[in-house]
């Protein structure tokens, strides 16, 4: 047993046997009060240990093996004196029978020797046969006792016929008696049911691997399928360690080896594979044992607010335009890497030894008909070198090979990867060769599937070596709730979105840029900003301006002309200025739509910024694309094309007034007089504010009023995926923040807000709302209690600050950010409001505080549009003065500037005066 610990140092610092066993034969009483004493003994010593474990990993934070190591050490000996004090001192067996064996077994993990510090305790009680009173005092006693040490105890008590039956029939129960390892009890036994299990159970390998490699999909699918998730789960997730000790189980069960390092022997891992292996097997344990020390229980999801902590005990330190926290991430993921370039190369060679009895491992069948593979070779259906020397020879073939597996559509043998990933330097002194860059731009480009082969070029580090600013942002993530992949992941979904939007396979999702794609002529170019949109990421400026110098220098060594290049740089540069537009300004007001035009210029820049804008955000990660974004880039993306296609000038607000206003007519049937007396009720800005649906829904809702003082509509807008909360009353100063304070206090969520009073006085408020989660806010009794709610507020029936108290923070992970609120007044943006942008953290009834201290301020709120970035909030007003001028004064502006600050940067909810 101690050379599995021996890279454990000073183990009688960690648990003194002899002075604990000592201490236990001294202990004197009946049966309970025995247990209780020694027990007491056992938490002091499992307490005193577990504290030492903690203080050596603080001293050498990187040695995760070593700490994983010492906490199955320390559970060894709690074990093994617990067992030994109970069948000695509390259940003697004087003159036990061949029936009355028992033997102790760890299993799992805790088998192998590894454990985190409160991982579960995986044990095992084997009996020869039906077990015997005595057997089952000893288990309960022991039972009962670890449980009151407070361990959580995975334990199973077998028969050895039981365990053969059991075995054979899970493969869960399998691999976890694969790692049995012997405590203590009857060694004879222990050593008759290790040769039943070889001799009976594990003798099928190719049936397990299967098993194996189905529930690691399995796995892989419910964790994300991505091993660049920026909150990975270290135990379970792609690139975990979970994907490390499946590689070992298949190695254990097929070749019957004990440690990891006997796969080299094996043949299924190089010495240099193996020294990558350990490398991140040491990582990953040493992350998953500081997760659990921090948490103080079994935690294994590396979330935010974690990972600032381990990086700060791993001492990573800051970089110039990287945090600590990014560059510990970077550092995981690309060990994560490191494991799914292992795995493939660990497949490929138990593929190879069972290449007669059946298919490949999780392979698809390919066909195989003739093909000109210029002298690359097929290898069982995929695409391999013909010798280990081959990338040397030409190192251009590098790239070649990449591109010839995506015009062919073959996987690449894991073994010319692994040839690949080791040879990828040689490809530094080629970057400027043009055939190289016809091939990366042939990949890049591809009608086919460029996504895939990108990733695998990624994987196997030809990518960043080849173009070296990518592999920059190779595993670097970003660190905050809005991204949800490493820029080079995000990146890579990006193209492949392009790809399938060109294809026409997103079609639904994407309507306007599916139908403007054919129109584009620098299709070329497109897939090229696509790829350098965030190169520029992690520099410690802004990466718009950075990627568009990357831009210029690189695009012509890729073979892109002059006009091409500036095509790239310019989408580079405002990569961010489309989505910005939409969701932070004022669509109606036509001063943002000819700004926006007049730096756009061209319909086919137009029309390649929508497309870059729209897989930029849907690649961000699930939940982040919804209806209501799609319609602003659609309504901005319409309103731009036609300013740049017929000229400001061309098309008046009187006409498109009188525009909305004969289709309005049109759909409600009115009378001449009728609507007439609606048209002189609301003001021009309003005609030129609101589409023409909510024109209609709140025509109608005007009517249903008729001289009532409030009314309340509240109906889903499937066409914005939101729901349309519609408020028609009396106006009075403050009505808007309480009406913002009472749709959250129900559980809404605004992200847009018109605001229109009637020439007759009377308030008429359009509100866009959502769920915490960005769903339509559409079940019966959320509606009922956000009428009932507004009703409250606006007849001052209840204390509303009580009531924003009382709502749960619907992200307590955002104080994991630093966030310094801001406010930006920019009296240039609109000819007719002073426009305010607040940036803070996203916290409950945000909305709702800024418009308390904008009323404070004495303005008028025409509009808001909220927009959020994860933990990020941008809030922007559209105000003028109480007569409905701009705010013009330095000193009204301050005083503005100063109280939106104050509302952004606190986190009290406070009643307004």
């Amino acid at each position: 047993m101690a050379s599995r610990f021996d890279n454990v140092p000073h183990r009688r610092a960690l648990f003194d046997r002899r002075a604990l066993a000592e201490r236990l034969a001294q202990l004197e009483g009946r049966n309970a009060d025995l247990r209780r004493a020694a027990t007491a003994e056992l938490k002091a010593a499992l307490e005193t240990g577990r504290a030492e474990i903690a203080r050596r990993l603080a001293e050498h934070p990187s040695r995760g093996l070593e700490a994983a190591a010492a906490q199955a050490f320390l559970t060894d000996q709690l074990l093994t004196l617990l067992y030994d004090f109970t069948t000695e001192r509390l259940f003697p067996s004087t003159n036990p029978t061949a029936g009355e064996r028992l033997v102790l077994i760890a299993v799992g993990g805790y088998g192998r020797g590894e454990m985190a510090p409160f991982s579960d305790v995986d044990i095992g009680f084997l009996t020869p046969g039906k077990q015997t009173p005595w057997a089952e005092q000893v288990i309960e006693s022991m039972l009962y006792a670890l449980w009151d040490l407070g361990l959580k105890v995975g334990h199973s008590s077998r028969s050895l016929d039981e365990m053969i039956r059991q075995a054979r029939g899970d493969v869960t129960i399998r691999t976890a008696l694969l790692e049995a390892r012997f405590l203590c009890g009857d060694r004879p036994l222990y050593e008759e049911a290790a040769a039943r299990f070889k001799a009976e159970v594990q003798n099928d390998p190719r049936a397990f691997i299967a098993d194996k490699l189905a529930e690691r999909n399995a796995r892989h699918l419910k964790m994300g399928d991505s091993r660049y998730v920026v909150e990975p789960n270290v135990k379970e997730g792609k690139g975990g360690l979970r994907d490390l000790h499946a590689l070992f189980w298949i190695g254990k069960y097929t070749y019957d080896v004990q440690r990891a390092a006997e796969l080299v022997g094996a043949g299924l891992l190089t010495a240099a594979e193996y020294r990558q292996f350990h490398r991140a097997d040491n990582f990953l344990w040493a992350v998953r044992c500081h997760l659990h020390l921090l948490a103080r229980r079994a935690e294994d999801r590396l979330t935010f607010d974690y990972q600032r902590e381990i990086a700060e005990r791993m001492r990573f330190a800051d970089r110039p335009g990287k945090s600590r926290v990014e560059r510990f991430m970077q550092f995981y993921f690309l060990q994560a890497r490191t494991v799914g370039t292992l795995t493939g190369v660990f497949l490929a060679h138990l593929d190879e030894k069972f290449a007669a009895r059946g298919r490949r491992f999780g392979l698809p069948s390919l066909r195989r008909t003739s093909r000109k593979l210029h002298g690359f070779v097929l290898q069982r259906g995929q695409l391999a070198i013909p010798s280990d020397d081959w990338f040397a020879g030409d190192p251009v073939r590098l790239l070649e090979l990449f591109a010839l597996a995506d015009r062919q559509g073959l996987e690449i043998h894991p073994l010319a990867m692994r040839a690949a990933a080791r040879d990828a330097k040689r490809i530094d002194d080629y970057r400027d060769d043009p055939r190289a860059n016809a091939l990366f731009l042939d990949v890049l480009t591809s009608p086919r599937d460029p996504e895939t082969v990108l990733r695998w070029m990624n994987e196997a580090g030809v990518f960043g070596r080849f173009v070296p600013d990518f592999g920059r942002v190779v595993a670097q993530m970003q660190f905050d709730m809005y991204h949800h992949y490493t820029v080079d992941e995000h990146t890579i979904r990006a193209i492949g979105l392009l790809s399938r939007i060109e294809h026409g396979r997103l079609a639904e999702d994407h309507p306007l840029v599916t139908g403007v794609f054919p129109q584009i002529v620098s299709r070329r170019a497109l897939y090229v900003a696509v790829l350098l949109h965030d190169i520029a990421k992690g520099r410690g400026g802004d990466h718009s301006i950075l990627g568009a110098d990357v831009a210029e220098r690189l695009c012509p060594r890729l073979g892109l002309g002059d006009a091409e290049t500036e095509t790239v740089a310019w989408l580079v540069r405002h990569h961010l200025l489309m989505s910005a537009t939409a969701f932070k300004r004022d669509l109606s007001d036509f001063k943002t739509i000819l700004d926006f035009a007049e730096v756009v210029q061209s319909p086919e820049r137009l029309r390649l910024l929508t497309a870059l804008t729209v897989v930029d955000i849907r690649a961000v990660g699930p939940g982040t694309w919804n209806g209501w974004k799609r319609q602003l880039l659609a309504t901005l993306y319409h309103s731009a094309e036609e300013v740049l296609r017929l000229g400001h000038k061309q098309i008046g607000r009187g006409e498109r007034i009188a525009a909305k206003q004969e289709a309005l007519r049109a759909e409600l049937g009115w009378d001449e007089a009728r609507f007439s007396a609606l048209v002189r009720r609301l003001p021009e800005p309003y005609w030129i504010a609101e589409p023409e649906d909510v024109l209609v829904r709140n025509a109608r809702l005007i009517e249903e009023a008729g001289d009532a003082q409030l009314r309340i509509g509240a109906q889903v807008y499937p066409e914005r995926g939101a729901t349309l909360v519609t408020l028609y009353a009396a106006d009075h100063p403050g009505l808007f923040y309480r009406v913002a304070g009472a749709i959250h206090a129900a559980g809404g969520n605004i992200i847009d807000a018109r605001i229109h009073t009637t020439r007759d006085g009377m308030a008429l408020d359009n509100f866009l709302v959502q769920d915490p989660v960005g769903r339509p806010f559409d079940e019966a009794g959320q509606l009922s209690r956000l009428r009932s709610g507004i009703e409250e507020a606006l007849a001052n029936r209840g204390r509303m600050i009580d009531k924003l108290m009382a709502k749960p923070l619907p992200r307590p992970r955002a104080s994991a950010f630093p966030i310094a609120a801001n406010v930006l007044i920019d009296n240039n943006a609109s000819n007719r409001f002073t426009v305010v942008e607040v940036n803070a953290r996203d916290r409950p009834a945000l909305l709702h505080q800024l418009a308390n201290a904008l009323f404070q301020s004495k303005v008028t709120i025409h509009s808001a549009h909220v927009a959020t970035y994860g933990e990020r909030a941008v809030d922007t007003f559209y105000l003028t003065d109480l007569l409905g001028d701009k705010i013009g004064a330095g000193s009204r502006l301050r005083t503005i500037e100063k109280r939106l600050l104050e509302a952004a940067s606190g986190e009290a909810i406070v009643e307004a005066a």
